[in-house]
Formats: C-alpha cells, sequence, structure tokens
C-alpha cells in the first residue's frame, strides 16, 4: 500500500479492508479473530449503532478496555467516520477517568466489563451511550435509536481523530489532538523507516490506548496486510512464553523493562553460575561468545522469526543492550512521544548504535535547543507533520511546549552526533545541578545501581541536605533465597532443641529474634554494597550518599516508567 496517498484514517480503513480482504487482521491467540473484510463489516455495523442513538460526527467517543480483537473495531467505528476517539488507559484511576470523561466532553463509552468498575454508575448515566465493548451491545442510552440515522460522515485531514490523555512520569495529564494528517503522516514516515509485509505477524503486549501501540502495533500492521494477536489472560511469564511458542511473531515492539528482566532474570544468572563459566565470561572474548549463543536461544524463545524486536518508551539498560548488540539479536530503539504521534527518532536492527536512539524519523527534523558549548547536551526540539496541534482546552501548556518559532520541546535532553544519530542523557525536570554547577542525571545513575544483581529498580533523587541518595528496590527472589536459608537453620535449631529436651518458649522466641535481626543486617549490608558499587562506577558528583530500601515495586506509567513524582 502508498501510505504517501492516505490523507485520513478513513482512507487507512478503506484500503487495507479491500486490498487484504482475506487476510486475518486481528486476533486473540486461540480465539476471536477478523479478517480484513470481516473487521470492516464489523467497523460498519458498529458505526451504525453509534449513528442510531445520535453519535455524530465531531463527538467525542471514550474506550476503557483492555487488548482485544475488538478495542481496534471500536477505534475505527468512531474515527472512520469523523467522530473522535478518547482511549483511556486501564491503570488511569477512577478520579482520572472521570476527570477525562467530562473535560473531553465524551458523549459516547466503550468499556469492558473487566474495568467497568472504574467508572461510577451516575457517571455511565450521565453519558448519551454506554456500549459493551465485548458483545457490543448497548449498556445505556438516553435516546431511542433512530435506525434512519447511518454513518456517512467521512473526516478531513485536519480533522481531530483522537484525544488522548497522557499519563506520564511528571502526573500531570493533558489531552494530546491527533489530527488525520498527523497519524497518517506519522504512518507514513514508519513505513520507510520499517516496512511491512502480508506474512508480518505482529505480538501486542502494551495497552492499545498508549500511542505507541496504537499506531505502531494497530494503524501500521494495516498498511500491510499483516496479522496482529492479542493475549487474553494476564501475561504472566508463563503466559507469555506460550503465546511466543504459538504466534512466532516477526514483530513485538516492547519497553526496556521486559527485556531486562528476561535479562536479568533468566539469561545473566547462566553467566554467573558457575566457576568456569564465571571466567570465561569475565573475558571480552569470553563474554562476546556466550551473548551469541545466548542469542541464538532468546530468538527460539521468541518463536523463531522475530525480525524486528522494537523497543521505545524509556532509556534501555546499556548493559541489556550491550547483551542484545553482541548477541545479534534484531533489536531496534525508538524514541518518541505521545505528542509525535509518536515516533521521531530510530534505527532498524542494521543500524543500531549501542546508547542511540538513531537518526531523526523520516518526515521529522531534530535539533538540540541552546546546546551546551562544551558538551553539545541541550533540549531536543523537533519539527514534523506527525506532531500534534496541542492540547486540548489548554492554551497555556500547549504555549509552553512550543517554541516562538514552532519547534515541539520534548523536555528531554540529549546530544546529536556528526553523524545525526540522538542520544539521550535524561529528563529535563530530572536533571539534577550539582554543587559546583555540572549536570548530572539520574537516569545514568540509576542504570548503574539497576546493574547490581540484588537491585530490581531504584530511583535517585536529591534530599533535603543537597545530598544524592537513591531508593532501590531490591531482588525479592534473591531475598527470598536468602530468608529460606534463615527459616531452614531456624528449623535445624528448633530441632535441635527439641531433641535435646532443653526447648522452652523464651530460646523459641530469641531464635525468631536471631532470624529477624540477621535479615536486618543483611539489608544494611546490602546497601552499603550497593553504595560502594554505584559510587565505584561514577564520577565523583555522581556519588551516592546513602541508600534506602523501598519495600514494594514503584508506580509505573502504560510505557513501564516510573512514575517520578511519587517519590521524588
Amino acid at each position: 500500500m502508498d501510505c504517501s496517498k492516505l490523507t485520513t484514517l478513513r482512507d487507512l480503513f478503506t484500503e487495507s479492508t479491500e486490498r487484504y480482504p482475506d487476510n486475518m487482521l486481528f486476533s486473540y491467540i486461540d480465539g476471536e479473530f477478523y479478517t480484513y473484510s470481516q473487521f470492516r463489516t464489523k467497523v460498519d455495523s458498529v458505526s451504525d449503532i453509534l449513528s442510531q442513538y445520535g453519535i455524530a460526527q465531531g463527538d467525542k467517543v471514550a474506550l476503557l478496555s483492555q487488548n482485544m480483537p475488538n478495542w481496534p473495531v471500536a477505534y475505527f467505528s468512531a474515527v472512520a467516520f469523523g467522530r473522535v476517539i478518547v482511549p483511556l488507559l486501564p491503570d488511569f484511576s477512577p478520579a482520572e477517568i472521570e476527570h477525562i470523561i467530562e473535560h473531553s466532553e465524551a458523549k459516547a463509552i466503550f468499556i469492558s466489563k473487566k474495568l467497568s468498575y472504574k467508572i461510577p454508575t451516575e457517571i455511565l448515566h450521565s453519558l448519551e451511550l454506554v456500549i459493551d465493548i465485548e458483545t457490543f451491545s448497548v449498556i445505556h442510552s438516553k435516546v431511542e435509536p433512530n435506525n434512519n440515522n447511518t454513518s456517512s460522515d467521512y473526516p478531513k485531514p485536519e480533522d481531530l481523530a483522537s484525544i488522548i490523555y497522557t499519563s506520564g512520569t511528571t502526573g500531570s495529564s493533558k489531552g494530546v489532538m491527533l489530527s488525520h494528517h498527523n497519524l497518517t503522516a506519522h504512518l507514513y514516515n514508519s513505513t520507510i523507516l520499517r516496512p511491512g509485509y502480508e506474512w508480518d505477524v505482529w505480538l501486542s503486549l502494551l495497552p492499545l490506548s498508549h500511542t505507541l501501540e496504537s499506531s505502531l502495533c494497530m494503524l501500521l500492521p494495516m498498511a500491510s496486510g499483516s496479522s496482529v494477536y492479542y493475549i487474553e489472560k494476564a501475561p504472566t511469564p508463563t503466559v507469555l512464553l506460550q503465546a511466543l511458542k504459538k504466534v512466532r511473531p516477526t514483530t513485538v515492539l516492547s519497553v526496556p523493562l521486559i527485556i531486562e528482566k528476561i535479562y536479568k532474570g533468566t539469561i545473566r544468572p547462566k553467566f554467573t553460575s558457575g566457576a568456569f563459566v564465571k571466567a570465561i565470561y569475565s573475558t571480552t572474548l569470553g563474554r562476546k561468545f556466550l551473548h551469541r549463543l545466548a542469542g541464538i536461544q532468546l530468538k527460539k524463545t521468541f518463536g523463531g522469526r522475530v525480525r524486528f524486536f522494537g523497543i521505545g518508551g524509556a532509556k534501555l539498560d546499556p548493559i541489556v543492550e550491550r547483551f542484545l548488540y553482541e548477541a545479534k539479536y534484531p533489536y531496534a530503539i525508538g524514541y518518541g512521544l505521545t505528542e509525535c504521534s509518536p515516533l521521531i527518532a530510530g534505527a532498524i536492527p542494521e543500524m543500531v548504535k549501542w546508547q542511540s536512539t538513531g537518526p531523526s524519523a523520516p518526515g521529522v527534523t531534530l535539533k538540540i535547543l541552546n546546546p551546551n558549548p562544551i558538551t553539545g547536551e541541550g533540549e531536543i526540539v523537533a519539527k514534523g507533520e506527525n506532531i500534534m496541534s496541542g492540547y486540548y482546552k489548554n492554551p497555556e501548556a500547549t504555549a509552553e511546549v512550543f517554541t516562538e518559532d514552532g519547534w515541539f520541546r520534548t523536555k528531554d535532553l540529549g546530544i546529536i552526533d556528526k553523524r545525526g544519530w540522538l542520544f539521550i542523557k535524561g529528563r529535563l525536570s530530572n536533571m539534577i545541578v550539582g554543587p559546583s554547577g555540572e549536570n548530572i542525571y539520574p537516569e545514568e545513575i540509576e542504570s548503574v545501581i539497576n546493574e547490581h544483581i540484588m537491585v530490581a529498580e531504584s530511583i535517585v533523587s536529591v534530599d533535603l541536605k543537597g545530598k544524592l541518595i537513591a531508593r532501590v528496590y531490591f531482588n525479592q527472589e534473591k531475598l527470598s533465597e536468602f530468608k529460606e536459608q534463615l527459616i531452614r537453620s531456624y528449623e535445624e535449631k528448633k530441632s535441635s532443641m527439641v531433641a535435646s529436651y532443653n526447648e522452652t518458649k523464651e530460646n523459641m522466641e530469641a531464635t525468631m529474634e536471631e532470624v529477624k535481626k540477621a535479615l536486618n543486617e543483611k539489608m544494611e549490608q546490602l546497601q552499603r554494597e550497593v553504595s560502594e558499587y554505584v559510587n565505584s562506577r561514577v564520577n565523583k558528583f555522581s556519588q551516592i550518599s546513602s541508600v534506602i530500601s523501598h519495600p514494594e515495586q514503584f508506580e509505573k506509567t502504560a510505557t513501564l516508567k516510573i512514575k517520578r513524582y511519587l517519590y521524588v
């Protein structure tokens, strides 16, 4: 399909369903599915339901559901007929959802049974139409249906297609307005960077309500007649492995946390499990050899057909990326924001350069605003047809995010090298200025902390005295192993007491106190160890003064970035 000729999402819908009628389009694994022609029939039918209940061109239609084949049906029943879709992230709180429904002025909503508890009954009843996305039956309506109303409105390129409310790390949710032209321009740019084929099979892992997934794992496959599969159950490691084995995808989009967990949980332990392997791995040649073998196995684990493993949404751990690069795994890094539909920089597997997102995406121009004359670092700004017109009903925020000459301010700091490759340093809002004016990027320190085998995730910030501190959520599996050893020791001691007839309540309590004391000492030792580990690997002004143990996983956004504002 020639995406340069597409001007609206209606064009994409019509062209793809006519060109690839018998191809599989959206499907559950071993479950409900739509071919392209079936998809068109269903979308037309659901759009007619909206029309019959008075949901017309320009009206806002909210969408709250987990991923399923019916999600794209609901999406296109709105956008292909001139309505505006308002996707809601499943992890939004009830208060956020209520605010978005009211702020967006949504008249209708598609909702799944699984997430219906998030919307109070009075809010649902305030809407003109509520539809069960699993059956497309009407749950509530304010008017009787008029069967004479049919879907006949065609959108124009400049018309609003979607309002996507961001769930960022700063806690401020704004409605990003994306037009049909924004999304089709982005689609064209993406097909130039990464051409698709009818035989491509995509496995969807991220929420469709996020722009990364809806633009690149819904719209992009449609342009080439490809198939997309959804996991019906919660994607636990076991479920994911079964899905990979069945689907054998050629394309997967992921966020760093997913591949980082795979590396730290199943791959790295094999390199440190025995003295002989550990000795080989400690050499450069040995490390590359073992990484290459592990890469072959990783490809098999992912079904043996992956040709494109896209990673975006956050910075990838440099150690994990080194493994992927040396393993010759077909990964690629992308960089984008919801406001940009989202891609503004990226590479394909043949182009990857360690720790770079690659050059600007086709159709996008990047530059560094006010670069540091010594380091070249500055704020990344962008121009392109894919960039939003602004934030819905928020002219102040819109004005703040564009320069006077029309460049979009990403609020990310980076460097563009002589070849035009972009290297991201961190968020402008996260950057810490050191006592002597040094720029300190907490994300870089966190990457080092997270390399420690006992660390799961971390956040670096400044305390009230101006000192760098690290909040660390430790590897619970490793801690559990240590606890089990202590409990076994305790049980053996208890058995010894019983055997010698000296067991008393006081002795038992004393033994339990020993276990607690040993656990506390272990945590204190770990905190000192991590602090020493990090400070021996970073420059002087990036060294942390203390490590604080965090009791639970940090709360995250849809792309699994930590919501820093909750902890810093």
